[in-house]
């Protein structure tokens, strides 16, 4: 890459194999003082590596290449000292991708995307051990006819991800305009998410605002981290709702502004209530509640109902790229989901007078 292109926004978890929202890349440049006239595609695919003039002009088509704060087409004319910035889907990896054919939960399907509930378990994406069985491998042989699917490349399709052990929707473009279009909306975040977790401990307000930097921690590089005074980390915010209070849990909704590496863990932990059995963020031990074995004994059969962090992406919603109308999907709880929540009706039925803690 040209040393006069900054990536702005990159945002990856190679090292976990586990889930940044976004899978695009945002690039700017200030065009030198002594640049002669010259197309802008022409200008910027000799300065990003591994990415084709045709994919530089794809992204100007759906408006996403900016000069001095305007979108322009292809054809625009390069001059001394413009700024221009680039978003567009990240190029392709050189990563040998084995078509599989994995069962997958279609919830829609048209000629420019997928709707995907992902079940917990399945990593979306190759790298770092998981090479095979994960959703591009799925992908990758239900759509191996279409030329996006067939190059090999490691994140085809992929606009945002969900960790390994998350429930939900995903979003899965099926050509390369509406990639480009899909990504453009994660970048501006104007895509609607819910979701949907099960969290330690009494929240003290039913609605609120998480806000804090999140970046990687600099203890476990396994782990992200909030940096409360924007020294580090990127700007991130979660809202949430209090759905259903059992004693010493809390069904919450979130709700996504910004879209980080394990932001809803993170935050949650941020705040004191991290999700129930989530071993990354210490959600995988006795919080809230009381010190008797009985309840000991009730949580740890709910760990085993429920063996991951409880956290389901419930919902998705936003413009589609082809014909600019706005869609809406919801999924319903998987079953591990629905056995953690009908255990703690049970708990609470069984303990009318408790006192929330």
């Amino acid at each position: 890459m040209d040393p006069a292109l900054s990536r702005v926004e990159e945002i990856d978890d190679e090292t976990t194999g586990e889930s940044a929202d976004e899978l695009f890349e945002h690039f700017s440049v200030s065009v030198d003082k002594g640049q002669g006239l010259l197309r802008v595609d022409k200008f910027l695919s000799a300065r990003l590596e591994n990415t084709s003039r045709h994919r530089i002009q794809m992204a100007a088509d759906a408006g996403n290449i900016l000069v001095n704060g305007v979108a322009v087409k292809s054809s625009y004319k390069v001059k001394p000292q413009d700024k221009i910035s680039i978003v567009m889907p990240y190029p392709p990896r050189e990563v040998e991708i084995i078509a599989e054919n994995i069962p997958l939960n279609i919830v829609y399907e048209d000629d420019d995307l997928l709707i995907i509930n992902k079940e917990a378990g399945m990593v979306v994406h190759p790298g770092h051990g998981n090479y095979s069985g994960t959703l591009v491998n799925a992908l990758t042989y239900y759509l191996q006819d279409l030329p996006l699917f067939s190059s090999g490349d490691m994140r085809a399709g992929l606009v945002h991800r969900i960790d390994k052990n998350t429930s939900g929707l995903l979003v899965i473009a099926k050509n390369e305009f509406s990639h480009v279009r899909l990504a453009k909306q994660f970048f501006d975040h104007t895509i609607k998410r819910r979701y949907h977790a099960l969290v330690w401990g009494n929240l003290p307000e039913a609605t609120g605002t998480i806000e804090g930097n999140i970046g990687r921690s600099l203890r476990d590089r396994l782990k992200m981290h909030v940096f409360a005074d924007g020294s580090d980390g990127k700007h991130a915010v979660t809202h949430y709702k209090v759905l259903k209070r059992y004693s010493y849990v809390n069904l919450v909704e979130c709700m996504l502004e910004t879209g980080r590496t394990h932001q809803i863990r993170v935050h949650m932990e941020y705040i004191g209530h991290p999700l129930f059995n989530d071993e990354r963020y210490g959600g995988d031990r006795i919080l809230k509640g009381t010190t008797f074995t009985k309840y000991r004994q009730f949580v740890e059969n709910c760990f085993a109902l429920l063996p991951r962090q409880a956290l389901h992406a419930i919902s998705l919603g936003f413009k589609h790229p082809r014909t600019g109308e706005e869609v809406y999907f919801e999924s319903e709880y998987p079953e591990d989901f629905r056995a953690g929540l009908a255990k703690w009706e049970g708990y609470v039925a069984g303990r009318p007078d408790e006192t929330d803690n």
